[in-house]
């Protein structure tokens, strides 16, 4: 990797329990073949500053900005939701764009609104739906459904959260010949009341996070599309944070029979917790 010109000012942002390391990229500090190594090295926790992604903000055309992702393995990422509402806020922040923009992500443009600490951002439009899929996982047949809401994931409804082994099952279903080659991100469900726990297991970070905004939609639209929600979606994250997952519904196309998902906005606070310089021994 090509050593970077430090020090790189950053901030810290989290987005209910998902942290990201944010750097205003527009003059460029890092050369794109070392940005994923780059990522992996700053994402890295207790040895460098830790984090969930890395995104970086670069000039566009025709949008207020445009972000590069990063997984905290270094992978690139099409869409965080949760990390859409970061970068727009820190946007905003550091005067990049007004409080109402839009930016160019890998799954599309992306139309954000700030007010204060709370972020909405409007998603792109969900596809690649798949309900009641039965999978063999451990010897036994496990019955999920399937929603690419930027980044592929799965979705299991579960009836006791607090149980289930997110990472165990998690890592064989992200893997799981199903959803190959490019894997899926895993979210385990349970209704509480008006609510639902999700859990989530991020390809990519390959673990359990505190919160998936992507995650957190996909499990929203298959509840509605399953008859167990209505528009808008309360969703208590691992972190118990709350997420607002709002959404129009047809429930099929003239003529054919898939339902439609469209205007599909996720809600919630997106705090700047710090920021300060990265040295070059971020990268030991």
């Amino acid at each position: 990797m090509k050593t970077p010109d430090f020090p790189i000012p950053f901030v810290k942002m989290s987005g209910t329990g998902n942290d990201f390391i944010l750097i205003d990229h527009r003059q460029p500090l890092i050369e794109p073949d070392s940005m994923s190594a780059f990522a992996a090295a700053v994402c890295r926790r207790k040895f460098s500053v830790g984090a969930d992604g890395l995104i970086l903000i670069e000039n566009a055309e025709g949008a207020d900005f445009r972000w590069r992702f990063f997984n905290a393995d270094g992978s690139v990422a099409e869409m965080c939701g949760n990390g859409a509402r970061c970068a727009a806020r820190f946007a905003f922040m550091q005067g990049i764009a007004p409080t109402k923009m839009r930016f160019e992500t890998l799954a599309g443009l992306i139309e954000a609104e700030v007010a204060d600490q709370e972020v909405a951002v409007k998603m792109t439009e969900p596809h690649d739906l798949r309900l009641h899929q039965t999978i063999s996982v451990n010897n036994a047949q496990l019955v999920l459904h399937s929603l690419n809401t930027g980044v592929p994931h799965a979705v299991v409804f579960v009836d006791n959260i607090e149980e289930t082994d997110v990472r165990g099952l998690g890592r064989i279903i992200r893997y799981h010949e199903t959803f190959q080659p490019a894997g899926t991100n895993v979210n385990f469900v349970q209704k509480r009341g008006e609510t639902f726990k999700v859990r989530t297991y991020e390809r990519g970070v390959e673990d359990e996070t505190l919160a998936c905004g992507t995650g957190s939609a996909a499990s929203a639209i298959i509840a509605a599309l399953l008859g167990q929600a209505t528009s808008p979606v309360e969703i208590i994250t691992s972190g118990n944070d709350r997420l607002t997952i709002l959404f129009s519904l047809l429930e099929h196309k003239a003529g054919g029979t898939a339902p439609i998902v469209y205007n599909v906005f996720l809600k919630g606070p997106a705090h700047a917790v710090y920021q300060g310089e990265l040295t070059a021994e971020a990268l030991l």
